[in-house]
């Protein structure tokens, strides 16, 4: 029995007695400096006041995006947990409103190196994760690494994120022609919507979607939602500065309120049914599954 097949396994044996399944929401673009740890950071927070208990996951390695915007820097990470015998209290760190942090570090790399003992480990942390959270959402990195399109084409939501620069929108439709291309990735169930950042005119993220969109559904064969926009706002830019989301710093901006619009959609009408919902224990498993393929077939 393979690690995927064990992980698997274990998460079927974890689940029959879970009462709760995480709704996670992968956070991703095409190119990076669109926002997209920005948006991920405001979303959290005012789907927390929103009565949900949110954890963000920052998987883009490399980069502390995250740890800055919030001002925090985690002792330990996902690796610690997996590796150095770590438990998930240690490795999750509180946020403003009491949204929940997880530092990914190097962990989700060494996914194939698992024993079966640190898969055991990982499971249970990670149903235990699904109990404490409503939403984990996933800020990946950006562009068409690897990693960035394992963690979206395991995924069952994933929220895109583009500006009207023609560069974002071409690499936009890159990275979905390239997740398109895997053998992993199931367009009929997984939900895309697109939210446009960086907005100047009133029309102008409906028909940066429309672009995308349009494109999409004749190249690829799927459709997308249009989530909304968030207008360019230097808002935004000082409160990255401050280290204090732009949701807190500013609440009443054209960007604050404009967050606080796409949160009410994402807690509303577009929450995934529970039969739909995988939770993140199976995402990690489906993740495991997806780069032991790879690694055999390398």
């Amino acid at each position: 029995m393979d690690q995927a097949e064990q992980l698997r396994k274990l998460v079927k044996q974890g689940g029959s007695q879970q009462k709760n399944l995480a709704r996670v929401i992968t956070v991703t673009s095409g190119k990076g400096g669109v926002g997209k740890s920005s948006i991920s950071v405001n979303l959290a927070i005012e789907l927390a006041r929103m009565g949900k208990r949110v954890l963000i996951m920052d998987v883009d390695f490399g980069l502390a995006n995250i740890e800055v915007m919030l001002g925090i820097r985690p002792e330990y990470n996902l690796a610690d947990m997996m590796f150095r015998g770590k438990s998930l209290a240690d490795i999750v760190i509180k946020g403003p409103e009491g949204i929940g942090f997880i530092s990914g570090g190097s962990g989700i790399h060494e996914l194939t190196s698992l024993t079966r003992e640190q898969i055991v480990n990982l499971t249970m942390r990670l149903v235990e994760l699904d109990e404490m959270a409503d939403i984990v959402i996933i800020d990946t990195g950006a562009g068409i690494a690897d990693a960035v399109l394992e963690f979206v084409s395991a995924s069952t939501e994933v929220l895109l994120v583009a500006t009207p620069e023609p560069t974002s929108i071409t690499d936009a439709y890159a990275l979905l022609k390239t997740l398109y291309r895997k053998s992993e990735f199931s367009a009929e169930n997984t939900r895309i919507k697109v939210i446009a950042n960086r907005v100047t005119a009133q029309n102008e993220g409906r028909e940066l979607f429309e672009k995308i969109n349009l494109v999409v559904k004749k190249f690829l064969k799927f459709g997308m939602e249009y989530l909304g926009d968030i207008p360019q706002d230097e808002q935004v830019s000082k409160a990255i500065i401050r280290q204090k989301p732009v949701v807190l710093s500013a609440p009443d901006s054209g960007a604050g309120k404009a967050l606080r619009k796409l949160a009410t959609k994402l807690s509303g009408a577009s929450v995934p049914p529970p039969d739909e919902r995988k939770g993140i224990a199976q995402l990690f498993g489906n993740l495991i599954r997806t780069t032991n393929w790879q690694k055999k077939k390398g």
